[in-house]
């Protein structure tokens, strides 16, 4: 497996590949997510065009099997302005892991750590203090949620991530089998880099 950030040329190319990846990954608990490629191209189209964000991807062989997106904070200001105006935590101090997708046939192989690693040296180059994402909230309870299902957590804490009291930011997206976009809370979680 390898995996690396991607520029230029290498960038453009798998950005269609990314973009089907995050439709494919996203269907899955906990994001039931029914996307469309001509939203995630205009979603990632950011990522290729500003030099201080960073697109890892992971190839098995030629293939690109996962992917994961950063950027600086205030890149994303109007999403996350509101959340973490309490914090008294400068948005220009903080890099955000917008997502991290990857095939399950290929989880559990250290990926992951790769894509921390990139996305954190991005920030350290960048000189910000903090590194943070976010993840979906969906009831314990929920008709979708998968048996035996088990939250990335343990593997987010021991990486140094922990999440943010109040920190939740709001999205909108058309969950699988519905007719309408809806809210969804998302928890921030934030480790320092300092």
């Amino acid at each position: 497996m390898r995996v690396e950030a991607l520029a230029g040329a290498a960038l453009d190319a798998s950005l269609d590949a990314v973009a089907r990846l995050r439709i494919a990954v996203f269907r899955d608990w906990p994001y039931l997510y029914d996307g469309d490629l001509d939203y995630e191209r205009r979603y990632l189209a950011p990522y290729r065009d500003n030099p201080r964000a960073v697109v890892a991807g992971a190839f098995q062989g030629d293939r690109l099997v996962g992917a994961a997106t950063g950027t600086p904070m205030e890149d994303h200001a109007d999403d996350f302005a509101a959340p973490f105006a309490a914090t008294g935590i400068a948005l220009s101090d903080i890099f955000y892991c917008a997502e991290s997708v990857l095939l399950p046939q290929f989880r559990g192989q250290g990926v992951g750590h790769r894509f921390f690693d990139i996305r954190e040296a991005q920030a350290r180059k960048l000189g910000r203090r903090h590194v943070a994402f976010c993840s979906v909230q969906r009831p314990a309870d929920h008709p979708a949620r998968p048996a035996g299902y088990r939250p990335l957590d343990a593997f987010w804490r021991a990486r140094g991530y922990a999440p943010v009291p109040g920190v939740i930011a709001s999205f909108r997206w058309r969950d699988l089998g519905d007719s309408m976009e809806s809210a969804k809370p998302l928890q921030f979680w934030m480790r320092d880099l300092t």
